[in-house]
């Protein structure tokens, strides 16, 4: 396995941790009545697993998986591969922590900029990879 897929699969279990976490202290107070700000963590939840967890999870893997189309171990323009992970990672943590704060729309804003440039950034790595079955 190379070893960004490993960062990836590596970081998206730890936004696996971090949101079930996030989960379980929102249903704390289902049973034992706590602070209501505790639901500003309901945000970071989400954003934690469907984001940090599946979307990684999924660029990881795909980032492993996808065919090479060329001889030897290249999986083409890793350079981009890697921003997409690094946006990613710094998108989420930026809109997780402009909720939570509750601070005006525009870091969250910010945050969601970078997630888009991430997703960006691997498709253009990762279109080159992909081939019709046509041709």
């Amino acid at each position: 396995m190379p070893r960004l897929s490993r960062w990836y699969i590596l970081a998206s279990l730890l936004y696996l941790v971090a949101g079930v976490t996030l989960g379980m202290l929102l249903l704390v107070p289902k049973g034992i009545p706590l602070h209501p700000g505790l639901w500003r963590l309901l945000p970071p939840h989400i954003e934690f697993l469907l984001l940090g967890w599946t979307m990684q999870l999924a660029m990881g893997v795909m980032f492993w998986s996808l065919p090479r189309f060329q001889r030897g171990p290249e999986r083409g323009n890793e350079a981009l591969a890697w921003w997409a992970f690094g946006l990613l990672n710094v998108g989420v943590g930026l809109v997780s922590v402009g909720w939570v704060l509750g601070v005006p729309g525009w870091l969250p804003f910010l945050g969601r900029v970078l997630e888009a440039a991430a997703a960006i950034a691997f498709a253009a790595h990762a279109w080159p990879r992909v081939k019709s079955f046509a041709s």
